[in-house]
């Protein structure tokens, strides 16, 4: 948005308002002031100068002498313009000014006569596009003057970066009534108040659609005179960048900038049927010319002002040139409009055509204010353009808003902003903006925004306009109370931290896969059809097909993974993922989010090491089982005591998961549920994938980890006794499982037992078949003496009878 300081000061008084000061108060009203410049600095040398003789050129019938008075001085200027005369007043660039368009002046000859500058014409200084001649100024003015003084254009121009919320200070108005805010001093406006009092019977208007034109106003002016504007018009224009073109059309031009309100006249005599119609296209208009003698394609959704034949304008964009005011204009329809800013927007980039207009309407154009900008264009027609307005009009205003009435809370206010307020405060700041207010209580205000203050929605809106008035500066700053304690922690954080770190430890790469997956993958995983997993979100505009569900499983991501490094023949593996995965809840319901950890291990157990320092064996299950039983007992889940919290076990009948290997799997159990499960990957599944190695998975509800609180930790003084180790080989029947041995143990009373743990377990020749051997390391220590011999012996004895007894073994000989 730009205006100039002298423009602003029609409608407020800013006193002695620095230049400085104005852009620092608009800055901290919201309305960041880009620049202050002057305008056409390129003009500042020119100086006005006044012809005193003109003789022919001896060399050129074209050409003539000048004799020109600059103030005290006098000058030879060979001119060739056809409108040179004694006593013409016009602007001289002498020798040495640089003209607008980058060349400099020097003193030459000119067909053998000396001529020392250059009288100038509208384009040559870039003030207008008439080249017939040089510029003429009033007869009274006087020479040896800076041109700028002289024709009002020695100002300062302001250009203001508006944020999309504030339609209302597109305009010159809009900027003053900020200020006025802050100053606490009234506006003066052109027309404040204005109506259409009866409808005008020589013309009819109809809108089709009341949500895409709220409000449609028109007014007929006869007897127009087009011709070029006068010259504080055509200054207003040129100061900020726009272009005069005649009276009607500058006039336009002029309230949109002054009102924000874009107005657009027809030319009345080219309207057909006297009417005008706001729609869609018709199927059969699919092409239409504007101003700018451009034909540009329609389509349906585009709104068009029509008359009784077809298209005349693009609503809220730009006119036709079938209805453009020209030379030969006498009666004029101007039309004062408000349009939907959405379908305004997207007829103006569909058409890759942008205006002053269009930027405007796109941001919101206030419809209470149509009437009062076309009662200003019309005073202008007729003063300027001779014009005269018929007696009303037509004002359809089917899309008039509700009131928009706001409770503002005093206490409320003061409470946000740290300042002591009252009723009288608040109501000055609010009303010296134009929003009106009455008391409700004593704590409250009725409050009325103005129908051009469309950002205004609710209270805390209403609270920023009183921070804005009173000044940001004004607000005393305070440092908020920030307490001492140590923040609350998340738990399931911490816990995922703690996961992450501990398997990157042991050797694991953390994996971070997209949520969005493939539907194949649950078929590759060979889920039966009934399984809940199958039930997967799908995403209604996915990346790509391979990209089209969210997941409900991690496995098949990491199995995606594994089968990537072994393309890159990395065939030695360890991934981990904790990530969420999505249950569906039906149509408009969020789905269910729950995080998982699942693991996966394939390839050389020892990784990428040297043979030289490691064997070459394969991971197994019981790799698996090791990872995940440190990663338990780190969390202080399991093995920290007798009663844990997470249990291992083999699957019942059909409990294994359909991609497991039942007879190398194992099923976690915790106080809060099912766990989950670690196994082999069946080989069928892992060739799915493209997998031809064995790869052995964990998959845990994080969820269950992260509800379940640990073991508290305690601690003990270290032992001042030895200790004394025993083991036991026993033969036991294979389907007893090697962990209730241990557990056995653990719960035995045998006070002086302090460790214990199984350190081999055999199965094969010379061993009979259906025998496996165990052997368990027990680590026996008195936290008061030295235990002897004979204390051992005892305890060991009743231990190993209480293991075969139990589990129908015996000791192993040799």
């Amino acid at each position: 948005m730009k205006f100039t300081l002298d423009w602003l000061k029609e409608y407020i008084d800013t006193g002695d308002l620095s230049p400085e000061a104005l852009a620092d108060h608009l800055t901290m009203l919201g309305l960041e002031v880009d620049s202050v410049t002057k305008l056409f600095p390129e003009l500042q040398p020119l100086k006005t100068a006044k012809v005193l003789t003109v003789e022919t050129h001896p060399n050129a019938d074209n050409l003539h002498i000048c004799e020109v008075a600059v103030g005290d001085d006098t000058f030879s200027i060979v001119c060739g313009a056809p409108n040179v005369r004694e006593g013409l007043v016009t602007a001289i660039a002498l020798v040495g000014t640089v003209m607008p368009d980058g060349m400099k002046i020097k003193a030459s000859k000119v067909r053998g006569v000396k001529s020392t500058g250059m009288l100038c014409s509208e384009r040559e200084l870039g003030l207008g596009d008439s080249h017939t001649g040089i510029m003429e100024l009033p007869s009274d003015t006087e020479h040896g003057q800076p041109l700028l003084a002289t024709l009002g254009l020695d100002d300062l121009l302001v250009e203001v970066d508006l944020t999309p919320n504030r339609p209302d200070c597109a305009s010159v108005i809009g900027v003053a009534r900020e200020v006025a805010g802050i100053l606490r001093k009234p506006l003066t406006l052109p027309v404040e108040k204005a109506t259409i009092d009866h409808r005008n019977s020589e013309f009819s208007v109809d809108v089709e659609n009341c949500e895409l034109c709220p409000r449609y106003a028109a007014r007929l002016i006869r007897n127009v005179t087009i011709g070029p504007s006068p010259w504080w018009i055509q200054k207003r224009l040129l100061s900020i960048g726009l272009r005069p073109i005649n009276n009607v059309v500058d006039i336009t031009n002029l309230v949109m900038m002054e009102y924000g309100q874009p107005l657009h006249a027809f030319d009345f005599d080219t309207l057909n049927g006297k009417q005008i119609l706001v729609r869609n296209p018709r199927t059969n208009e699919k092409m239409f010319t504007t101003l700018d003698g451009v034909e540009r394609e329609l389509d349906s959704d585009m709104l068009m002002i029509c008359d009784g034949k077809g298209p005349v304008a693009v609503a809220g964009v730009m006119g036709g040139l079938n209805s453009e005011v020209s030379d030969i204009t006498t009666n004029i329809l101007l039309e004062s409009a408000c349009f939907n800013e959405v379908s305004i927007r997207k007829t103006a980039r569909k058409l890759k055509l942008a205006s002053e207009a269009s930027y405007r309407f796109e941001r919101g154009v206030d419809p209470g204010g149509c009437i009062i900008a076309m009662e200003r264009a019309i005073s202008l027609f007729c003063e300027v353009a001779g014009g005269e307005a018929v007696a009303g009009g037509v004002d359809l205003y089917g899309g008039i808003r509700p009131l928009n009435s706001q409770t503002l809370r005093i206490s409320r206010t003061a409470s946000l902003l740290g300042i002591d307020l009252d009723y009288d405060k608040i109501a000055n700041v609010l009303q010296s903006i134009g929003i009106r207010c009455k008391p409700k209580d004593d704590d409250t205000l009725w409050v009325n925004p103005p129908t051009f203050r469309v950002d205004i929605e609710r209270e805390a809106d209403l609270v920023e306009e009183v921070a804005r008035l009173i000044g940001y500066n004004n607000i005393p700053t305070s440092l908020p109370l920030v307490s001492l304690s140590y923040p609350e922690q998340d738990p399931k954080r911490h816990m995922r931290a703690k996961a992450s770190t501990l398997l990157a430890d042991i050797g694991f790469s953390e994996a971070i896969n997209y949520s969005f997956v493939t539907e194949k993958h649950l078929s590759m995983m060979h889920l039966a059809e009934d399984d809940s997993r199958r039930e997967m979100l799908q995403l209604l505009n996915p990346l790509s097909e391979e990209q089209s569900v969210m997941r409900t499983m991690l496995l098949p991501g990491l199995l995606e993974n594994l089968k990537r490094n072994i393309n890159f023949q990395q065939t030695d593996v360890k991934l981990f993922e904790i990530g969420k995965v999505f249950t569906p809840q039906g149509d408009n319901e969020q789905p269910i989010e729950k995080e998982r950890l699942t693991c996966i291990l394939s390839g050389k157990r020892a990784g990428e090491a040297s043979s030289l320092y490691a064997s070459d064996d394969r991971v197994d299950i019981f790799d698996a089982k090791g990872s995940c039983e440190l990663l338990l007992e780190t969390l202080r889940l399991y093995g920290v005591e007798l009663d844990d919290l997470v249990k291992f076990r083999s699957p019942n009948e059909n409990e294994a998961e359909v991609f497991s290997d039942p007879s190398q799997c194992l099923i976690l159990d915790s106080d809060k549920g099912p766990l989950g499960q670690l196994a082999r990957l069946q080989p069928e599944t892992a060739k799915e994938f493209g997998i031809k190695q064995e790869v052995f998975f964990i998959d845990l509800d994080f969820e269950i980890i992260s509800s379940l609180h640990g073991a508290a930790k305690s601690f003990h003084s270290l032992p001042v006794f030895p200790a004394v180790k025993r083991d036991i080989a026993l033969l036991v029947p294979i389907a007893v499982k090697a962990g209730d041995m241990l557990a056995t143990i653990h719960s035995s009373k045998e006070k002086f037992i302090e460790h214990c743990e199984i350190f081999d377990v055999y199965q094969g020749k010379p061993l009979d078949t259906g025998i496996k051997s165990v052997a368990i390391s027990v680590t026996y220590r008195s936290p008061t003496k030295t235990l002897t011999e004979k204390n051992v012996n005892k305890s060991h004895t009743r231990l190993i009878n209480l293991l075969t007894s139990k589990f129908n073994g015996s000791l192993r000989e040799g």
